[in-house]
């Protein structure tokens, strides 16, 4: 019995094995061929510096951190000194984390509650429907008129852009809360609005609301940046600084530093993600 138990799992592990190893081989040759692609067209582009290649951009990524450069810390008013690279990316965290903790937060709130609450989403669902399709970054004049350009007025764009996403994650959970759920809660005994609110629609409705999260992380990178390109310091000012001194390659590794960020931000809310939905 033993033994035929241990073939068993032998038998089921190994395919398992190798199908990971073929998707991480495709995803390595998926890999290889862009850096192909991209060395080629560096190659056959005149003047060089208009599209610098893999070598180049590497060894500009490595010069970010061969140098140091002074930030002010927001609120504390201290100074502290980075890898010019790092110094850079934590000015973006100072208004990126902010604008996505505050606006994930107001997001999913009013989405709960409009989701949950059939007369409080008559009231605001026509403000909702005018005020959702405007894009964030077409606030900017606003975040610079009332915040100035610097930390808070980004922060507010991230903000924006943050609550959305999250708004319509909670919503959409809450609101797809399946009847039969809530009759047997009632059934057992949940009779309270709050209640059933706590102990039915928020699991039901928490894979959804993780998820819109998780989107926003991703989302908010590409909205900081664009902020960032007003003039608020951070990585998004260092690139278009740099496009205009014609350091392409600098750039580029700015660009690279956003995309391991983001990795690894998502890569700790996926671990996250599955601890809390560990139910499931």
């Amino acid at each position: 019995m033993s033994l035929q138990t241990d073939s068993k799992s032998s038998a089921t592990t190994m395919p398992r094995f190798e199908g990971d190893a073929k998707r991480y081989l495709r995803g390595l040759g998926g890999l290889t061929a862009f850096l192909i692609v991209w060395w080629i067209g560096a190659m056959m582009t005149q003047p060089s510096y208009l599209v610098p290649g893999p070598v180049a951009s590497v060894r500009a990524f490595v010069d970010l951190f061969a140098t140091s450069t002074a930030i002010v810390v927001p609120v504390l008013g201290s100074e502290m000194v980075l890898p010019t690279g790092l110094a850079h990316l934590a000015e973006t965290l100072f208004h990126y984390v902010p604008g996505l903790l505050l606006g994930a937060g107001c997001g999913i709130s009013l989405g709960l509650a409009m989701g949950w609450n059939g007369a409080l989403d008559d009231w605001f669902r026509p403000l909702v429907r005018v005020l959702r399709p405007i894009p964030p970054l077409a606030w900017v004049v606003f975040a610079i008129v009332w915040f100035g350009i610097h930390h808070t007025g980004a922060a507010f764009i991230v903000f924006v852009g943050a609550f959305w996403i999250n708004f319509y994650g909670a919503y959409g959970g809450v609101e797809g809360v399946s009847s039969d759920l809530t009759d047997a809660a009632s059934t057992l005994g949940v009779e309270r609005d709050l209640s059933m609110l706590k102990l039915v629609a928020l699991p039901s409705a928490a894979p959804q609301v993780l998820t819109g999260f998780r989107t926003s992380i991703g989302r908010c990178w590409m909205i900081v940046v664009g902020a960032e390109l007003f003039g608020a310091p951070g990585v998004g000012y260092e690139i278009i600084n740099a496009s205009n001194n014609l350091a392409m390659a600098t750039s580029v590794a700015y660009m690279f530093l956003i995309s391991l960020a983001f990795l690894c931000m998502d890569v700790g809310f996926r671990l996250v993600e599955r601890s809390v939905l560990a139910w499931r």
